[in-house]
């Protein structure tokens, strides 16, 4: 038996799964980030080893999925942006391995969210493939020959900062015009707050009753089907922008499968994905773009997780000598 867990600034989703892939048990509880790591990662363990119990079965390994970078080969985060105290050079994997009993794989989310597609969502049988995933910010992963590819430090795939706009505005990673500024989350409330306050978005204000601090990507896909015309545009502007950088990686990649996934791409849903097939279609012009497949996630907000049953089920074959062709 596997486990997974994909923490979050928020909530921190936890499973336990078989090594034929079937989902055994599953629970969300709040990470409570302000406790600092000692106290986020003895919930989880807590968490998972109730999980197991539960199955009567004992852990074969344990894939972890974090909201920043990490070092995969020695399991350590080195910077959670949006986690208090970031983090910093933590040995997540080894503090939870004593807690379960077993190995712990370390992953940044997004790549574990591209391994999660690549073997149990959209990128069954695909060999080429690049996920962007939608969120706060925009991240990723990119498989070639069935593998997820790391680099270095476990980095690769950190798409949602190709610079987008050279003068842009200032991103958290310290350049400016990244694609994560222009096209997540944040960018897209920031929008939607002021069309609100300049009177241009009636059916959001209606919807939050003129609250800012309620103003969600959802809500505006909502408002947008119920008539604001003008948060319809600023969702497509940012779609246009996200249609830009993925653009871009096909120009470099031409993948068969590109998957946009996240809670954002989720929660705008058709008008995302079809302003940015468009967008594909007027940029790319060196080879034709029919043949690359741009498709919404099929696992949804549980990518992540099925990634990492998918991380920890590869690392225990490889461990053992066994072939895992999908693997990383």
């Amino acid at each position: 038996m596997f486990a997974s867990v994909d923490i979050g600034g928020t909530i921190t989703s936890c499973a336990v799964a078989s090594g034929a892939g079937q989902m055994l048990a599953e629970r969300t509880i709040p990470t409570l980030s302000h406790e600092g790591p000692d106290a986020v990662l003895s919930r989880i363990a807590a968490t998972i080893n109730e999980l197991a119990a539960g199955q009567g079965q004992k852990l074969a390994a344990f894939g972890v999925g974090v909201p920043g970078l990490a070092d995969f080969h020695r399991g350590r985060t080195l910077f959670l942006p949006n986690l208090p105290t970031g983090w910093r050079d933590y040995p997540v994997a080894d503090r939870l391995s004593a807690a379960v009993g077993c190995p712990v794989f370390l992953l940044n989310d997004a790549r574990m969210a591209a391994l999660g597609e690549l073997w149990y969502g959209q990128g069954r049988g695909v060999k080429t493939m690049v996920v962007f995933t939608v969120g706060t910010g925009i991240g990723g992963g990119v498989v070639i020959d069935r593998k997820l590819r790391l680099g270095p430090l476990g980095a690769a795939g950190e798409i949602g900062h190709q610079t987008i706009l050279p003068d842009g505005p200032l991103c958290g990673c310290g350049n400016r015009g990244c694609l994560e500024t222009l096209a997540g989350g944040p960018a897209l409330m920031g929008a939607g707050i002021r069309l609100m306050k300049s009177g241009h978005a009636p059916r959001l204000y209606d919807m939050v009753e003129g609250s800012a601090d309620r103003v969600t990507p959802r809500l505006m896909a909502q408002a947008a089907a119920a008539g604001d015309s003008s948060v319809r545009e600023e969702l497509v502007r940012a779609a246009r922008l996200l249609g830009i950088g993925v653009s871009n990686v096909i120009t470099v990649l031409y993948p068969e499968l590109v998957v946009l996934g996240g809670d954002v791409a989720s929660a705008v849903g058709p008008l995302l994905i079809d302003a940015v097939r468009r967008e594909v279609r007027e940029r790319v012009r060196l080879f034709p773009v029919d043949k690359v497949r741009i498709e919404s996630s099929a696992l949804e907000e549980k990518a992540a997780l099925w990634g990492g049953v998918a991380l920890a089920i590869a690392r225990v074959k490889q461990a053992s000598g066994q072939p895992a062709a999908e693997a990383i």
